[in-house]
């Protein structure tokens, strides 16, 4: 029994982390730069939405902040890439790594500043208590956490497979010359990813709140996502997620049956056999460029 409660708390966890290294593939098919604020994304979604729905703030009702804030978070990715990011085209992806590393101190320091730095807990209704089936006590969030995140999961897929705009930001990611004279806007496009991302990052955030407190350092959380993107395969958004999955999936087992402490060093120890055995990740997408 405690078998299955340790796994749907770590895939309730490890969706979680699966949505935040869904923005780092995006980014990185789109432009082959890492965002590494991706994580304070998320934190930043979620106090957006705990600053329209608490009582203490703006108390709007959650299915309307809820929304609201995955639009607000759109808006600051698209901002982010027309304001800031396209001025740095052409330049080493090194300057856009280093920009996005000083974004996550900026988003901490203000999310600091504006909301404080003790854990606040967003007044969700996906928090609604436990439920218990054959004798196993589940906790409501965690199932809401999965059963929304196969549900987004399923809607990015069908709109990469099915719409035109999914269809040209997989050109523009796989070929940007060959989408530019394809007639392709490939700079829109980008925006648009960086937009997209920023959405999936407040969705994260959403459900990340709804299981716990929050404070302006859960946006370090990024840095077990970037290791669940390197043990799914970087450039595959399917193994983005998956590599969520494992990673969440091993914490509370280590946790649980290893010795204290070895919980937070499991799932770096499977980034350095993966990165060993399997550079380009377990469910990696290889293709061969021809100059």
């Amino acid at each position: 029994m405690d078998g299955v409660q340790l796994l749907v708390s770590g895939l309730a966890n490890g969706c979680v982390y699966g949505l935040i290294a869904l923005g780092f593939v995006l980014i990185y098919k789109a432009t082959e730069a890492v965002n590494f604020a991706q994580g304070d994304f998320m934190m930043l979604g979620a106090f957006v939405t705990l600053g329209l729905t608490n009582a203490e703030y703006l108390h709007l009702p959650f299915w309307l902040a809820a929304p609201l804030s995955i639009a607000i978070m759109a808006g600051l990715g698209y901002l982010l890439d027309l304001v800031i990011l396209r001025h740095l085209f052409g330049q080493n992806q090194t300057a856009v790594v280093i920009l996005t590393i000083a974004l996550g101190f900026v988003i901490r320091f203000f999310a600091g500043a504006i909301w404080g730095h003790e854990p606040q807990t967003l007044e969700s209704p996906l928090a609604l208590g436990d439920v218990q089936l054959a004798g196993v006590v589940l906790g409501l969030a965690d199932l809401a956490i999965i059963i929304v995140t196969v549900l987004l999961t399923w809607s990015l897929y069908q709109f990469f497979q099915r719409t035109k705009l999914g269809l040209a930001m997989q050109a523009a990611s796989q070929n940007q010359m060959a989408a530019y004279f394809m007639g392709i806007p490939v700079k829109r496009v980008q925006g648009l990813i960086w937009g997209l991302s920023g959405a999936t990052a407040a969705v994260a955030g959403i459900l990340f709140a709804s299981k716990g407190a929050i404070d302006p350092n859960a946006g370090l959380l990024g840095i077990k996502a970037f290791a669940a993107a390197v043990i799914g395969g970087f450039g595959s958004l399917p193994g983005a997620l998956a590599g969520g999955l494992i990673v969440g999936v091993i914490e509370p087992f280590a946790a649980r049956y290893l010795a204290a402490g070895y919980s937070q060093i499991a799932p770096y120890v499977l980034l350095l056999a993966v990165l060993v055995f399997r550079p380009h990740g377990l469910f990696s997408q290889v293709r061969t460029k021809k100059v």
